[in-house]
């Protein structure tokens, strides 16, 4: 098993380019099982997940071709399985969001109830009742979800209780080829909704109001092929931004939407960094200027996104003063406190609530990854800590940041992966 090691304490300074969303990549293969013609992804991040979800696919016959550079063809011409085994879908939740395309397609399916990180429960409940909504019919079996729609999906008016970016994306993915209009209400606001409703509307579907809180979208009877390029990957963008304002130097960032983090910018100016905003880059400079604390709330989008909570507690733990981090999408988001703290932090947790009281410098320890998120606040907090650092677990990192060692190594960090 692989580990990270990095020697801290050394700023960085040079130029990262940014890779397409592993948020949105994964729900983009899946648009492949809803037509018999190729689908073309420019800008795929090379990452474990998108290799499992690539797996999972060619186990139901999809042809699946990494093409050069950032590019992946998948062709369904025809589907040899509509079962997505436990082996398979356990290793990634977003797996789970062949469902819907089957159902569409084949009407009927057979999908493991899903695995991935342990950050909280994560009920698929909204997917199924969206699902059921559209007219499937659903049973659970031994961990499967069992689901027919022998004549087909029809449209429906669809309220979702909360937010939910998984369920809005997996109904839409079913709802495109449903008999009738859908309504999705409450619905998920994220670029990447609106980066599936492009690859989908580019394919022939008809989707409106991608991006707001009330989708609509009419079903068409086929689909055709595409080549579509995936969103920059905001998250990966804002976890270099981070690290480099906690580190310290100067950082450009290229090859993003800086739009798409709106809510960051203005929280890394207020700890101390100088932040340049440009057309598809952005400048993070922190020289010499002590880190202030900062509270921040996590929301769905265009709040600031949980995603990158824990990236934001590395560098709070350095601040002059007292900052609180409240968690409000996931309630088990914490666990890389416990590791933060091994090198130093200072973090008091009550329930979705974090106290962090900065120190006046962190020291490197053996840490445990326990989630992907949490994987990259170690990255920063090795990163400004003085000594060496070894993070394990680091598989949790490769399912979301292709090459981030390298990466890193290009702006100056003493980081280096290891096998054991």
């Amino acid at each position: 098993m692989d580990s990270i090691v990095i020697e801290g304490g050394h700023p960085l300074s040079g130029e990262i380019q940014i890779s397409g969303a592993k948020n949105s990549a994964i729900k983009l293969q899946a648009v492949c099982l809803l037509t018999d013609k190729k689908v073309t992804l420019k800008n795929m991040p090379r990452l474990a997940d998108t290799r499992f979800m690539g797996q999972l696919l060619a186990h139901m016959g999809v042809d699946v071709e990494e093409g050069p550079g950032s590019q992946m063809t998948l062709h369904a011409k025809s589907l040899s399985s509509t079962t997505a085994p436990y082996d398979l879908v356990r290793k990634m939740r977003a797996s789970f969001n062949v469902l819907g395309p089957l159902i569409a397609r084949t009407g009927a399916a057979k999908v493991s109830l899903p695995g991935g990180c342990a950050i909280g429960a994560r009920p698929v409940d909204l997917h199924l009742k969206a699902l059921e909504a559209l007219g499937a019919q659903i049973t659970l079996d031994e961990g499967y979800v069992i689901a027919n729609a022998k004549d087909g999906l029809r449209g429906a008016d669809i309220t979702f209780p909360f937010i939910s970016v998984g369920a809005t994306e997996h109904t839409m993915l079913a709802a495109v080829l449903a008999k009738g209009k859908t309504v999705l209400n409450n619905a998920a606001r994220e670029p990447e909704i609106i980066d599936l409703a492009e690859c989908l509307n580019a394919m022939g579907a008809k989707i409106t109001g991608a991006g707001r809180s009330m989708i609509e979208i009419e079903g068409v009877k086929s689909l055709g092929g595409v080549t579509h390029s995936v969103v920059p990957d905001r998250i990966e963008a804002g976890t270099y931004a981070l690290a480099a304002a906690t580190v310290g130097g100067k950082v450009k960032l290229t090859n993003l939407r800086p739009d798409h983090l709106g809510s960051l910018w203005p929280l890394i100016a207020q700890a101390g960094s100088d932040v340049q905003l440009q057309a598809d880059s952005v400048i993070i400079q922190r020289n010499g200027t002590e880190l202030r604390p900062v509270d921040i709330d996590t929301q769905a989008y265009p709040g600031y996104p949980t995603d990158l909570q824990a990236q934001f507690m590395a560098m709070m733990t350095l601040a002059d003063g007292v900052s609180i981090i409240r968690e409000n999408i996931f309630e088990n988001r914490f666990m890389h406190c416990p590791e933060l703290s091994r090198m130093g932090a200072n973090i008091t947790v009550s329930g979705r609530e974090a106290i962090v009281r900065g120190v006046k410098s962190l020291h490197g320890a053996p840490v445990m990854a326990t989630d992907l998120r949490a994987s990259a606040s170690l990255i920063s907090a090795g990163l400004a800590a003085k000594g060496s650092t070894t993070i394990g677990r680091v598989y949790h990192l490769d399912r979301g940041f292709e090459h981030i060692e390298i990466k890193l190594g290009q702006c100056g960090a003493k980081i280096k992966r290891v096998s054991e």
